[in-house]
């Protein structure tokens, strides 16, 4: 099965090298906060798990909890029943530096509470925002096949934490929305151009080359479908304006006959006759000698002329 347009951004996004020594943690945090489910014991202590449908993220997750914390993990791959698709849990047991790993990553306050916003500490630099980001969108993100319309989502669990990703964006001029969505909130993006700019800023380079590339291909296809309305149009006012002109002709050979027409309306008649589909700017083309547009509006209008004295 061919892998989803999301799942090779996020591919991409889990290969990505930090910039700075605080990004890896940035991005983990984000990651955490958003895929991670805590559990309290009576005696005070925390356990955790992860979870993701994502191998990369998966091996991420692990890679880093390993190297800023030393924590322990346990590893369960499952199966969906439904999908056929494997989901990784990853089970941070209770240990003695669960705790303090939480506080550093912003998802505990220093009095033992559950932080809602982002903690201002994580995201200094620009570089820091920008790993946030990607944790972010590598935890709930995702983004739809841009052959298609264009859509971008990361969904989050608090508002707080909602508008910290939209403030994130907006300090890289990318515009996010948020609309609730259940008892969770949705930020997003609909413009290609926007979403170009946040795959770009979190490091899915080659994602945002091929958005750029379907663009190009939409907007040509776009103009060409156009200019094929716009030659459809045409041609149905030429055919019905031609339909009118043999119309009127009919009612002036009925009143006058042919050969008493003059020799000017003679000829047209007979090329409108000939090319029933043609404009009249192709008929002056055609004409012996070749004659303006306006010439042979002329002769258009005397026809019409003596339609309406004959029918008078």
């Amino acid at each position: 099965m061919a892998a989803s347009f999301s799942s090779s951004v996020k591919e991409e996004l889990a290969h990505v090298e930090p910039e700075c020594s605080h990004c890896e943690k940035a991005t983990l945090a984000a990651l955490v906060r958003i895929e991670g489910t805590l559990f309290l014991s009576g005696t005070g202590t925390y356990r955790m798990e992860v979870a993701t449908d994502s191998a990369s993220v998966a091996r991420l997750v692990i890679r880093l909890l390993h190297g800023l914390y030393q924590l322990k993990t346990d590893l369960t791959v499952r199966r969906s029943v439904l999908h056929k698709t494997p989901n990784y849990l990853i089970e941070v047991p209770r240990q003695p530096a669960l705790a303090d790993a939480l506080q550093d990553l912003g998802i505990l306050t220093a009095d033992g509470g559950l932080e809602l916003g982002i903690s201002p500490s994580l995201v200094r630099k620009q570089c820091d925002a920008a790993a946030y980001l990607r944790g972010a969108f590598l935890g709930s993100g995702f983004i739809s096949n841009p052959r298609s319309d264009f859509h971008f989502e990361i969904m989050a669990e608090t508002q707080e934490l909602a508008e910290g990703l939209q403030a994130l964006m907006a300090l890289k001029g990318i515009s996010a929305r948020i609309m609730q969505r259940r008892s969770s909130f949705m930020v997003y993006l609909k413009s290609g151009e926007a979403i170009m700019e946040f795959l770009a800023y979190v490091g899915a380079h080659q994602a945002a080359l091929f958005m750029e590339e379907q663009r190009v291909v939409k907007s040509l296809r776009n103009d060409v479908n156009r200019l094929i309305n716009a030659e459809m149009a045409n041609q149905q006012k030429t055919s019905k304006a031609a339909g009118a002109q043999i119309a009127v002709i009919r009612e002036v050979l009925s009143a006058y006959g042919f050969e008493k027409l003059p020799p000017a309306l003679q000829d047209f008649i007979r090329l409108r006759v000939q090319h029933p589909e043609a404009s009249l700017k192709e008929l002056g083309e055609m004409s012996d000698p070749p004659l303006s547009k306006s010439a042979i509006n002329h002769r258009v209008r005397r026809l019409q002329q003596m339609a309406e004295e004959a029918s008078s």
